[in-house]
């Protein structure tokens, strides 16, 4: 749905900011070196919606229009990267391709148990060898009879060892892509050991693999060998949720500085006071300012019914650099305290390093970006 008034948006917004730093901001730092996600808090996010942000109401979910999921975004982002990223997968990839591509059926089947948070989802694309190349994917689907048989593997998959569906990208011919969906526990699809990573460690990565799985043809999503162009409409509205959840960590890094500024004293004053910090402050704030506006232009645009496309690269190519310029200044104004584990800037900076490269690098929106521009002349 989309919100006649700002009110109620703003009223979704603090509601979802009060329960993250009730319940995920002080268990944050244990998750993360725990590294794992924490499915105990699943029945809460559902309960608050969090779990179908934009399925419609009638399957059960939020309903929300693409501005306010936006904002959410930010506030699980400010809370906590790994759970923000986990729900962000779930939400804007898996259940986003079958907002896109699934027929009415599919919908009632799946989309129901998702956004109820009866499981997480997970969207398979990317592959050992394949990245931005998406077309150049190599796991495959081969017709048997009525159904047909998906074999390959799949790699850095949000959700994958912990998912009870997945939506999974293959090829079905010369370059062209065809989506399926996959529930846990179907004979020959597994998942591989969860990744060790530098960041975002409550967020579980994994590899999914294929060995003669047998699907159904009811199971195939969307126009055979079409699937490309769902993909990069689904990795649009992606791009969008990324780049708020880039500003919400950039932002938990400036308000986190911004307190120990006022509070630590050298030379006889606060160094909030010195010119150097100030600056540092200042130009963090006003980037991260810019970036949310960017975010809100593509999310107002994609609720219009308007192209949206390049604004969704100009976003969060803007907001993933933006939040990363943040985390790092803000680490420079705490000094020797930013390094240590007690404090969560050292955590948003390795964090914020993956928005750079989930949902498409910053060299892939600087092409997309460039691109348009030549069309346009």
């Amino acid at each position: 749905m989309r919100f006649k008034h700002r009110e109620e948006q703003l009223l979704v917004r603090d509601t979802v900011r009060a329960f993250a730093r009730t319940r995920i901001v002080p268990n944050a730092r244990a998750w993360s070196e725990a590294g794992k996600f924490p499915l105990e808090l699943l029945p809460e996010l559902a309960g608050l919606g969090l779990t179908g942000l934009g399925v419609p109401a009638d399957l059960g979910g939020a309903a929300l229009d693409a501005l306010t999921t936006a904002l959410v975004m930010e506030e699980l982002g400010a809370a906590d990267g790994s759970v923000a990223l986990s729900l962000g997968a779930h939400n804007s990839l898996c259940i986003g391709h079958l907002l896109i591509a699934a027929n009415d059926e599919q919908k009632r089947r799946w989309l129901p148990p998702l956004a109820a948070g009866t499981h997480l989802g997970a969207w398979a694309l990317t592959e050992p060898g394949s990245g931005s190349d998406a077309s150049a994917a190599r796991a495959t689907a081969t017709r048997d009879g009525d159904g047909w048989v998906l074999d390959g593997q799949k790699q850095f998959i949000t959700n994958g060892s912990l998912a009870g569906f997945a939506v999974i990208v293959v090829r079905t011919g010369e370059r062209e892509l065809s989506a399926f969906g996959v529930a846990r526990g179907m004979p020959g699809f597994s998942a591989g050991k969860p990744e060790d990573k530098m960041g975002l460690r409550a967020s579980d990565t994994s590899s999914l693999i294929l060995e003669h799985c047998r699907v159904s043809d009811a199971d195939r999503i969307g126009t055979l060998g079409r699937a490309f162009d769902d993909v990069k409409r689904v990795l649009d509205r992606g791009r969008i949720g990324i780049g708020a959840l880039s500003i919400g960590l950039g932002r938990a890094s400036l308000e986190t500085a911004t307190a120990y500024a006022k509070e630590r004293r050298q030379f006889g004053r606060a160094i909030a006071e010195f010119q150097m910090v100030g600056f540092k402050l200042a130009r963090a704030a006003t980037e991260l300012d810019a970036a949310r506006l960017l975010v809100h232009r593509a999310a107002a645009r994609a609720d219009a019914g308007k192209p949206f496309s390049v604004a969704a690269s100009m976003a969060k190519l803007y907001a993933s650099e933006a939040a990363t310029r943040a985390a790092d200044a803000s680490l420079q104004v705490l000094g020797g305290y930013g390094y240590l584990r007690d404090h969560p800037i050292e955590r948003h900076l390795r964090d914020v390093r993956l928005m750079e490269i989930g949902e498409g690098t910053s060299e892939v929106q600087r092409i997309v970006i460039a691109r348009s521009l030549v069309r346009a002349s």
